[in-house]
């Protein structure tokens, strides 16, 4: 008898120590994981080719062609402020498209917008690699092109976490989403060392390749996702079903091992379809939240506003990191683009680490706050110090990226997915995207605005542009103060309960 293949061997394994349920739910966050990965792919080459647009030239530009100096109109002095203006048009508009995005997706089946988002992303990725093979010079091109896929880019970020909101329950999410939220420097590194192979002689290819391969996720997204586990008489979790819903009652072990679980709920372990009809007429009927009621949950506003400038400090790295380490070393575009990865491969480990902590310390704003404030003397050391030596270089952007993009990713994912489910929505899970769209749209406004200072205060020095980076951050820790504060007194309150039930009832006073 013939051996079978590796692959069926896997699958049959799969099938034994699973049950329907949980094939989904892996299938979904692996689908969702490429997904993002894709949109963060895409974006990455403008970040690539800017040592192309503006390349270093001499103080005196007049013994130079001008095509030496880069790619008109940016081979002038006043490159960093037209570069600037580039990711500004983006970002600005992939801002705006955030707040308009979680009040569409709430009302749209998740998978035509996701798909149609992803379709559009990638189309015009590919229109900007048009300005190298067409010989295009037009500024007023390259805005437009910029403002239209920055648009359809914000259709990503709430339609995947609203996905995931609807298959996973609470419980221990701050690691299954860490690690789940790596797609973004996964695809950031990705789109670093795609855009790199072609940037030195044909860097149309950079964008090109990238369009290609998030427009073939669109149709992988549009043959495979399902956005609610009730499409497939799969058993919701627990904050799908509204309070008034009669549940069958459970032992205080069953409750207990319910918390413990990474997916709080019991479905891993229930056979699909045994979700009550009322559960499931649940979800279609509830209605979605709006902006005004997303801002009234406890916590919203705190944190939008740190990840405005958590998310200015991490998009400026994204967008302008691979030109410093160009500029400072001298390495050529391809070796600056694959160094720049380093700060992703930081990401990585820095969503899991803050993950981990925040589940074990159940604080997520104290992990935030000090990650933060270690991140501020990293980046100082690293712009004074960080070039001087390779190894040096390499261990101070790891250390960079794991204390900024840490609590980038603990705030984009299980902090939205909290407040997207919190108790004051009477388990409304509708609300998932509008909250995810409130708070990483404000925080994308932050990023637009990032790489466009950056461009401004260039022309003065990288030592200028770092210390606006230093005083955003220490700013996204200030305004994190209320929610610390309050975790403290919490910590501090369950200490002296604990304290208190492990005195003998006789020297209670």
């Amino acid at each position: 008898m013939a051996s079978v293949a590796y692959g069926i061997q896997f699958i049959q394994w799969l099938n034994r120590v699973t049950n329907r349920d949980g094939r989904y739910k892996y299938f979904l966050l692996l689908l969702t994981f490429l997904m993002y990965t894709s949109f963060h792919l895409s974006r990455k080459p403008i970040s690539v080719v800017k040592n192309e647009l503006h390349k270093n030239c001499t103080a005196n530009q007049s013994s130079h062609h001008s095509a030496e100096c880069g790619w008109a109109p940016f081979n002038g002095p006043d490159a960093g402020v037209l570069l600037g203006s580039l990711d500004y048009a983006y970002l600005g508009s992939y801002a705006i498209g955030m707040f308009i995005s979680g009040q569409v997706a709430e009302r749209m089946n998740l998978r035509y917008y996701l798909s149609g988002g992803m379709m559009l992303s990638g189309l015009f990725t590919v229109a900007f690699g048009f300005t190298y093979f067409f010989n295009i010079h037009s500024l007023a091109y390259m805005l437009v092109i910029q403002i239209i896929g920055g648009f359809f880019q914000a259709t990503g970020w709430p339609g995947v976490v609203a996905c995931v909101g609807n298959w996973f329950g609470k419980g221990k999410r701050g690691f299954v989403m860490g690690i789940w939220n790596s797609h973004t420097s996964v695809g950031n590194i990705l789109g670093s060392v795609i855009a790199g192979v072609f940037v030195d002689y044909a860097w149309g290819w950079s964008f090109v390749v990238p369009g290609f391969i998030i427009c073939g996720m669109a149709i992988v997204t549009f043959c495979f996702l399902v956005p609610f586990p009730e499409d497939i008489d799969c058993t919701p979790p627990q904050h799908n079903i509204r309070i008034e819903v009669e549940r069958p009652s459970e032992s205080e072990d069953e409750q207990r091992l319910a918390e413990e679980s990474p997916f709080t709920s019991t479905e891993l372990n229930s056979a699909c379809g045994g979700g009550s009809p009322e559960s499931k007429q649940t979800v279609s009927e509830t209605p979605p939240i709006g902006f005004i009621g997303a801002l009234k949950i406890p916590g919203v506003l705190e944190y939008s506003f740190c990840l405005f400038f958590v998310k200015l400090v991490s998009y400026t790295f994204l967008f302008w990191l691979p030109k410093y380490i160009n500029h400072q070393t001298n390495y050529s575009s391809q070796k600056a683009a694959n160094f720049s990865t380093l700060f992703d491969v930081g990401g990585i480990i820095g969503s899991i680490v803050a993950g981990l902590i925040s589940d074990y310390a159940g604080e997520r704003a104290i992990t935030c706050n000090v990650m933060l404030l270690v991140a501020a003397p990293l980046l100082y050391l690293y712009n004074k110090e960080g070039y001087l030596n390779m190894y040096l270089n390499v261990g101070m952007l790891i250390l960079c990226g794991i204390t900024v993009n840490g609590p980038y990713g603990l705030i984009t994912t299980a902090v939205s997915a909290d407040l997207g489910t919190h108790e004051s929505l009477e388990g409304n899970s509708r609300a998932l995207a509008t909250v995810t769209a409130v708070i990483d749209g404000t925080g994308s406004v932050g990023a637009a605005l990032g790489p466009l200072i950056a461009g401004i205060v260039l022309k003065h020095g990288w030592n200028n542009v770092f210390y606006v980076l230093i005083a955003s951050d220490l700013m996204a820790c200030l305004l994190l103060t209320r929610l610390v504060l309050k975790e403290f007194q919490n910590m501090m309150s369950s200490r002296h309960r604990s304290r208190y039930q492990q005195v003998p009832n006789s020297e209670r006073t």
